[in-house]
């Protein structure tokens, strides 16, 4: 078998040469690039300019001013939302409380219901884990008043011992914590029991950051059926589900071996798929957005564009015609 015949599927349920899985693993790379980041975060960055207009494809909004409303619309159609302030990992403690008071904002500011999404490195788990700790109760605190939940996102491999430490933590003493699980990584197999046992949320994803061969899989069919079956084992634990793809012949297949009727709900990420969601949603099956907003979008474009390597024609496309880009059109 030669190289340009080796096949895989992507996020998207198209085949993919061997080139379009380098160009993600490229894209996943420059993501974590420190050049790159520090040249995003500059004042007046050109790289921010240029790029925006293809970042507003998956951002929701700019600030919160601007998420309210795509929330509400949202809600109106029958979705489900989740919210994220996007960011980089963060050591400086003044930017991380003005992350943590982001999400206290919304909350005080959102009607509901919402679910937030975040970081444990983006409040605090980069400093001392105590600060990661006290800073996410501060904001299950809030979000218990405000009847929401919070589902905890994964990181890179070095920090899932971590988080997977301060989750176990915080859902001792609060009900509405969820995970984030990561079927790529191998330790998944092991982790999985134990975060079930705990009797949270689950939220299933593929696994997005770059990592060695030894530590997680690659994309492809190896992977498709280990999500799958990470999914049976959760759902026949009798564990709260979320299930967190844009591969529409993954779904397929979930749905012919009833793991769709079984799960609390099919997540998208804003911007992706967002009219194989409402094929879902149309279906009866809970759906859910998740959104993200804020300045801070660098790693989260260069994520959704690896995910599908094909959508960097797509933003390109969006560099020329911004309006492409206007929110709700297709759900």
């Amino acid at each position: 078998m030669t190289e340009a015949s080796v096949t895989t599927t992507t996020p998207a349920g198209d085949t993919a040469t061997t080139p379009d899985r380098d160009a993600g693993l490229g894209l996943r790379l420059l993501a974590a690039d420190e050049r790159c980041r520090r040249a995003f975060a500059e004042p007046g960055s050109l790289l921010r300019q240029i790029a925006y207009p293809a970042a507003r494809r998956y951002l929701v909004a700019d600030d919160l001013t601007g998420l309210l409303p795509r929330l509400d619309l949202l809600r109106t159609r029958g979705y489900r939302v989740s919210a994220e302030y996007v960011g980089e990992e963060i050591r400086d403690e003044a930017e991380i409380e003005q992350v943590v008071q982001a999400y206290l904002d919304l909350l005080a500011a959102d009607a509901g219901p919402l679910q937030l999404g975040f970081d444990l490195s983006n409040v605090g788990l980069l400093v001392s884990r105590d600060l990661a700790v006290r800073n996410t109760s501060r904001i299950l605190t809030a979000a218990a008043v405000h009847g929401s939940e919070v589902v905890l996102s994964m990181e890179r491999s070095e920090l899932v011992d971590e988080i997977v430490s301060v989750f176990a933590e915080l859902a001792t003493a609060h009900h509405n914590v969820g995970i984030t699980v990561q079927a790529h990584l191998h330790r998944t197999e092991r982790d999985l029991p134990g975060l079930v046992a705990l009797g949270r949320k689950i939220r299933l994803v593929k696994g997005v950051y770059a990592e060695a061969p030894e530590t997680a899989l690659g994309r492809g069919p190896e992977l498709d059926e280990r999500y799958l079956e990470f999914a049976e084992y959760a759902l026949g634990e009798g564990a709260r589900l979320a299930l967190a793809t844009q591969h529409a012949e993954l779904l397929a297949t979930a749905g012919q071996r009833g793991l769709l009727a079984g799960a609390e709900e099919i997540e998208m990420l804003h911007g992706v798929r967002p009219a194989l969601l409402r094929q879902h949603r149309e279906a009866g099956y809970p759906c859910r957005v998740y959104t993200t907003y804020g300045q801070s979008w660098w790693l989260h474009l260069l994520h959704r564009l690896a995910e599908h390597p094909a959508m960097a024609l797509r933003a390109l496309a969006d560099l020329a015609d911004p309006s492409a880009t206007a929110f709700g059109t297709d759900y």
